[in-house]
């Protein structure tokens, strides 16, 4: 029972340290395909390593944690994505912290990689608080940028694929192993965390 109340803790404090910490100016790479704001928003999720990462974690940490929160995350993470990001749309100013997105590959990675033992409402307040925090960054780059909404709506359709995919493929895994790879995949999304935290801070980002 004890461990269980530390693992809550450190997922409590994962996801909070990601919208306390490292005041800064958000930016967010938008894609232009031509093809419309809906494909220009799928376009943006995997071009952007930014979000994309940070959504391929969320997937790995679901999967690791059973079907039960695999499911969880694959509806709440683009929900969330999707309100945070109008209400980003709706104010038009990037309130969350700069270092957000470096700091979801650090705790994400981090949580990964120690393969704990995390109960669905843990996994879901993560994807909750993740997807808010990004959404809200693309939302008001979409505005800053002058394009439609609309492309929020092919953000987080992308991501709901990307969850989906990610998260059965770890669940349906057995064998020892391959548990280890996919809790390395988790340490090396870390330590691009910690990389691009590092080029964050000293001003470079």
């Amino acid at each position: 029972m004890a461990g269980a109340g530390v693992r809550r803790r450190i997922a409590a404090v994962a996801a909070g340290a990601s919208l306390l910490l490292w005041p800064g100016a958000a930016h967010a790479h938008l894609v232009t395909t031509g093809l419309g704001p809906v494909y220009d928003g799928i376009s943006h999720l995997f071009l952007t390593f930014d979000d994309l990462l940070p959504v391929v974690a969320m997937a790995l940490l679901a999967g690791l944690n059973g079907p039960a929160a695999g499911r969880r995350a694959l509806f709440t993470l683009p929900v969330a994505w999707l309100a945070g990001g109008a209400a980003g749309y709706l104010s038009g100013i990037a309130i969350l912290p700069g270092g957000i997105t470096s700091l979801s590959f650090l705790a994400l990675g981090i949580l990964t990689a120690a393969d704990l033992r995390l109960a669905p409402r843990v996994v879901t307040a993560l994807a909750l608080t993740f997807g808010i925090a990004h959404g809200w960054l693309n939302g008001a780059s979409i505005v800053a940028a002058g394009r439609e909404a609309s492309g929020l709506a092919g953000i987080t359709g992308a991501i709901f694929v990307v969850v989906a995919i990610v998260a059965a493929l770890v669940v349906s895994l057995r064998r020892p192993w391959t548990r280890i790879a996919v809790r390395v995949a988790g340490s090396w999304i870390a330590a691009i965390g910690l990389l691009l935290l590092g080029w964050t801070l000293s001003g470079r980002g």
